[in-house]
């Protein structure tokens, strides 16, 4: 007795033809067949499938805003991949991957992206993976930054970079606009611990003598150097309040 998916049906030779109008009905509605074949001769046809969680679709719309272009990976077949990145609202899906084959996807989406700045695209395009299953964790380690979903495997959230707390999608969106906001309040902070430098050190080496006859007095230099922590650590306290975007969305 098997129970196999088409690919090994067909290498195991045994004929399928009065059950492919079945499986091209299911595949469209997002499942995945299993047929089942007894002593040779087909028998039978499972439909499984992976039910859609309720975010999935307002984190897939969330992750579009913020500029990101999401790729699904599946080792399902291509109809059934479409349906499901239909489902989901994502425009590419890369179908039919087996685990030691999605590590070589993403290495191809790096390699696009590549491609894209080499001929004069303009910033840096990255590769991110979302993944919680054993399948995952060799393209986790390979992505630019791996998310694990942290009610996943454990060898997923040892090669991810990021381990998402919970089981939503949408932790990958709060974890790059919290990072985003991070990296905002770094560039702030820079600017403000070196401008009164920028501004003060010029006046204190006599730059301002010759014009108004005016010297930095060492108490408005110590003032302006303890105005500089301070600036930087009140900006830095900001991110205690942060919210991202998509936690104050209610309706998508």
């Amino acid at each position: 007795m098997l129970v196999v998916n088409s690919k090994l049906m067909k290498r195991e030779n045994v004929p399928m033809a009065e059950f492919e109008s079945v499986a091209a009905r299911l595949a469209d509605e997002g499942k995945t067949s299993m047929f089942v074949a007894v002593d040779g001769k087909p028998a039978g046809i499972v439909a499984v499938a992976d039910t859609l969680k309720e975010d999935s679709v307002a984190a897939v719309r969330a992750l579009e805003s913020l500029g990101i272009e999401v790729v699904m990976i599946t080792g399902d077949n291509e109809r059934t991949a479409r349906a499901i990145a239909r489902q989901a609202g994502i425009g590419r899906a890369l179908a039919e991957a087996l685990p030691e084959e999605k590590a070589r996807r993403v290495e191809k989406l790096q390699a696009e992206n590549q491609l894209l700045k080499s001929r004069g695209g303009r910033g840096t395009r990255l590769v991110g993976m979302v993944g919680d299953g054993i399948n995952d964790a060799p393209a986790l380690a390979r992505a630019d930054v791996g998310f694990a979903i942290g009610t996943g495997a454990d060898v997923a959230i040892e090669a991810a970079d990021v381990t998402l707390v919970g089981g939503s999608v949408r932790g990958v969106v709060y974890a790059i606009e919290v990072s985003r906001a991070t990296l905002r309040n770094i560039k702030q902070n820079l600017f403000g611990a070196f401008i009164y430098n920028v501004l003060g050190i010029p006046i204190a080496a006599g730059l301002l003598y010759p014009i108004f006859g005016m010297l930095l007095s060492p108490i408005i230099a110590g003032a302006a150097m303890a105005a500089s922590s301070i600036t930087v650590v009140i900006n830095a306290n900001r991110l205690r309040f942060f919210k991202p975007k998509p936690a104050r969305e209610t309706r998508v």
